[in-house]
């Protein structure tokens, strides 16, 4: 059963959200299935603030990255930033091999300390369902990062895996996969996703 956008609030409340004024994003959810998490869609006001950096390394933390994992795995995707979940914390999970999950990659509180070459990629994401746009990367990027224990570690990543971590990183500082297109273009996907929150909200 596919996860089914649902409203607290009146249609009017909906188109307002939308446009990303005057109302909370919790007043709109998706419905976990099985337990995984709720992945947000675009426009969700969530998906544009910059997370904050992880500071207690506890069982919340892992329960949270388990979660995500779980989630990424079923979507199915390569990566996930906890933002995409509603959660505002610097922590993501990227596996390009998935879904034979045998290389789950958690980092916390990441950050890009060096990029090489260049790369152009048709990228998707969880939170545009059904939308790919080519979007130019480094090729090559180093990351330094902490594990779920709190431990410093550094990771190279070269051509997906570097564009899965670069696209990651980049939803925890609010960028997200449409920042690279035309404002016409962009205007017409706010349009599209609009419709398909909209008839999505609508009772079945």
């Amino acid at each position: 059963m596919p996860n089914l956008l649902e409203s607290k609030g009146s249609a009017s409340n909906l188109l307002t959200l939308l446009d990303g004024v005057g109302v909370q994003s919790d007043m709109y959810y998706w419905r976990c299935v099985m337990g995984l998490l709720e992945i947000r869609i675009y426009p969700d006001p969530v998906l544009r603030k910059v997370a904050e950096p992880v500071v207690s390394f506890d069982e919340s933390l892992d329960r949270l990255v388990r979660d995500m994992a779980e989630t990424m795995y079923s979507a199915p995707g390569v990566g996930l930033a906890a933002p995409q979940v509603g959660v505002s914390r610097r922590v993501v999970v990227i596996d390009v091999n998935s879904p034979r999950r045998e290389s789950l990659i958690v980092l916390v509180n990441p950050e890009i300390v060096e990029r090489e070459g260049e790369i152009t990629w048709s990228e998707g994401c969880l939170s545009f369902p059904d939308i790919h746009t080519d979007v130019i990367r480094a090729r090559k990027v180093t990351v330094r990062a902490q594990d779920t224990s709190g431990a410093p570690l550094t990771l190279v990543g070269e051509d997906l895996l570097a564009v899965a971590m670069q696209h990651e990183l980049g939803h925890l500082d609010g960028r997200l996969l449409i920042d690279g297109m035309s404002l016409i273009d962009r205007a017409l996907l706010r349009r599209k996703m609009t419709r398909r929150a909209i008839e999505a909200a609508k009772p079945v």
